[in-house]
Order: C-alpha cells, then sequence, then structure tokens
C-alpha cells in the first residue's frame, strides 16, 4: 500500500501539472487569435488588390519593361 505521504505528493506534482497545462492552452489560444487576425488582414488585403487591378486585362501577358523604375 501506498504511504498517505506518496499520495499527497502525487496530488501536488497532478495539480502542478495540470496549472502548467492551462497556462500552455491559454498561450497557444492567444497564438490562434492573433494568426486568424493575421489571415483576416490578409485576405481583406488581397481583396483589396483584386478589386485594384480588376481593371487591367486578365491573360494578357506584361512586359517587365512597363514597369520599370523612373530612373532608366
Amino acid at each position: 500500500m501506498e504511504h498517505p505521504h506518496d499520495t499527497e505528493q502525487r496530488l501536488v506534482d497532478l495539480e502542478i501539472k495540470a496549472s502548467f497545462t492551462e497556462d500552455l492552452l491559454d498561450q497557444l489560444n492567444q497564438v490562434i487569435v492573433r494568426q486568424q487576425q493575421q489571415i483576416d488582414t490578409l485576405i481583406r488585403e488581397i481583396g483589396h488588390l483584386r478589386q485594384s487591378t480588376s481593371g487591367d486585362e486578365v491573360g494578357v501577358a506584361r512586359n517587365l519593361r512597363d514597369d520599370m523604375p523612373p530612373h532608366y
């Protein structure tokens, strides 16, 4: 049979592990929320880019020389 002290120590160890697990879960949830906010921002930016390029002809090959910087 186990001693009462051993059982108590095991219980304390489990409580400590549970506490660390809760902290880790909270941190991971914060990361997920932040990543979802970043994804939402990127989706909006892609939508804006699509709208700004919707006036361009789709499927027409572009010449990169047309995009040369002004100092050339």
